[in-house]
């Protein structure tokens, strides 16, 4: 297949950035650099590994799974179909925390998935530790390589799960008091799953589903966080963009105070609660 025949496949299937992904397939499976395809639009690509993803990519398998890592924040991350692909949205959160972690913190990142949060926190925060808490063991294989891959694998501990029902358990591991509880747990409402574009209903259901109100996740962080953090220690939540009355609401039922932040969009994006005084 040639670039131009790659890039009318993928914009007859739908794909919005029909000639990025070429791009990126291109370079990941056969090695040409964006330039080289430029200069030789009619070179004829005969690699198996391309044509298949090709096929995949049209029939909207996401391009994070078809090339094995994803660049988030300022690392890089392996992605694999046990995991959400990190997204670009959320790097508010990391940047909150980073920003607001004491010196010498210790941290929770609650439904870790691929890890990217706690790592890239832990990257630019050479003073901080974490515990990075899952319920899948594909997630939790992953977040460890990535862990490893950026070299922050000696100061984050994986625990496996499932922050329903067994949480508590963690705590119980002689793991110091958090400074923080930060999490991008699933929030979509179970009715609004169907709906969702074909290469996300590719990621794991698990990591998506919030619940019948999308709720689920924020009623047990929230009731975690009142008895395990420092008295001065907050939480960072990534929210949906149309959950932050609710979130809210939950907050101060609580007895935390919460603020909403917005992403690069402008959409809310993230809650911070602290305990109020």
């Amino acid at each position: 297949m040639t670039y131009r025949e790659i890039v009318e496949k993928l914009q007859c299937a739908g794909i919005e950035n029909a000639e990025w992904d070429a791009f990126l397939l291109i370079e990941h499976f056969c090695g040409f650099s964006k330039e080289q395809v430029l200069a030789n639009r009619e070179h004829r690509f005969s690699s198996p590994e391309l044509i298949s993803a090709v096929e995949r990519r049209a029939a909207r398998y996401p391009l994070q799974y078809l090339l094995g890592e994803w660049q988030f924040y300022r690392q890089t991350y392996r992605v694999s179909p046990g995991c959400l692909i990190p997204r670009s949205d959320t790097e508010i959160l990391v940047e909150e925390a980073i920003r607001r972690l004491p010196k010498n913190a210790f941290f929770a990142d609650l439904c870790t998935g691929s890890g990217c949060i706690a790592v890239s926190i832990l990257c630019e925060r050479p003073d901080a530790t974490a515990v990075a808490v899952d319920f899948s063991d594909d997630a939790l294989a992953i977040a460890a390589e990535n862990a490893a891959r950026n070299g922050v694998s000696d100061r984050l501990i994986l625990k496996k799960a499932d922050l329903l029902v067994d949480l508590p358990s963690v705590w119980n591991a002689g793991l110091p008091i958090p400074s923080a509880l930060i999490s991008n747990p699933p929030y979509i409402r179970t009715s609004d799953l169907a709906g969702l574009s074909l290469e996300v209903q590719n990621e794991p259901r698990m990591a998506l589903d919030g619940g019948e109100d999308g709720l689920i996740f924020y009623r047990k962080l929230i009731s975690i966080a009142k008895g395990c953090l420092l008295p001065d220690g907050f939480c960072l939540f990534e929210i949906g963009f149309d959950q932050a009355i609710e979130i809210q609401a939950l907050a101060n039922a609580g007895a935390f105070d919460c603020r909403i932040l917005r992403d690069y969009g402008g959409n809310d994006r993230v809650a911070f609660l602290q305990k109020q005084n």
